[in-house]
């Protein structure tokens, strides 16, 4: 399903796009969704599209593991310096919309130790279908869901399904084996959102993460214009 950048309606800009010295700071996108729905390869994918055109850096968010921030660094998709990692402690939207202190700083550490940079990926700890990002945190918010959760997923909804700047539908390349119909789930997903855009996925294909790479291009540029 290929993306319209309504960008005007749903770019929200936190009241602190601004760093203290002036300068303006790097564009924050939030990864939400379930465990398993392919958010760090989501991640891991984007850094490789964008990181000789970007600068950028990812915090991510686990209970009481740093995993999946070790899984970048394995797959080298950044210097290790760009990647941080917090562990939470309890569930992880209490860290992306409750309590975002511990994002915030780490956020706020990377500008500091390697900036100037133009994006911040933060990546939740695997949630439900509730997960919403504070804007007080991103700028942005994708969802993802794959197709092995079952393809009503899209029907029945959520904050994540329903209000995500984007929403993902990632390994579509499963859909003949796990018995999930990509029309349907498409046809739900436009139901449940609207205009807002939804992206079928499959980081095995040819087209890999490149329609949502363009959809973060694009939010950068609404950012710097």
């Amino acid at each position: 399903m290929h993306l319209d950048h309504h960008l005007e309606s749903s770019a929200a800009v936190s009241a602190d796009a601004r760093r203290a010295d002036g300068s303006r700071r790097a564009l924050r996108i939030g990864l939400g969704g379930p465990v398993g729905s392919g958010k760090t390869a989501t991640v891991a994918a984007l850094c490789r599209a964008l990181r000789e055109e970007l600068s950028l850096a990812v915090v991510t968010n686990d209970i009481y593991t740093r995993e999946d921030a070790e899984f970048l660094l394995r797959e080298a998709v950044l210097p290790p310096e760009r990647i941080t990692a917090v562990e939470t402690g309890a569930c992880p939207h209490t860290a992306i919309r409750d309590d975002i202190s511990a994002n915030l700083e780490a956020v706020e550490d990377l500008e500091d130790e390697v900036g100037p940079l133009d994006l911040v990926l933060v990546e939740s700890g695997g949630d439900n279908l509730t997960a919403t990002f504070s804007r007080g945190l991103v700028d942005a918010q994708v969802f993802v869901i794959d197709v092995a959760g079952g393809d009503d997923i899209p029907r029945k909804g959520g904050p994540g399904v329903a209000t995500a700047d984007l929403l993902i539908v990632n390994k579509t390349d499963l859909a003949p084996y796990v018995g999930s119909d990509l029309a349907r789930m498409a046809a739900d997903a436009k139901a449940a959102r609207g205009e807002l855009p939804v992206v079928l996925q499959s980081l095995r294909s040819e087209g890999g993460v490149g329609e949502v790479a363009d959809w973060v291009r694009g939010r950068i540029a609404a950012w710097t214009a």
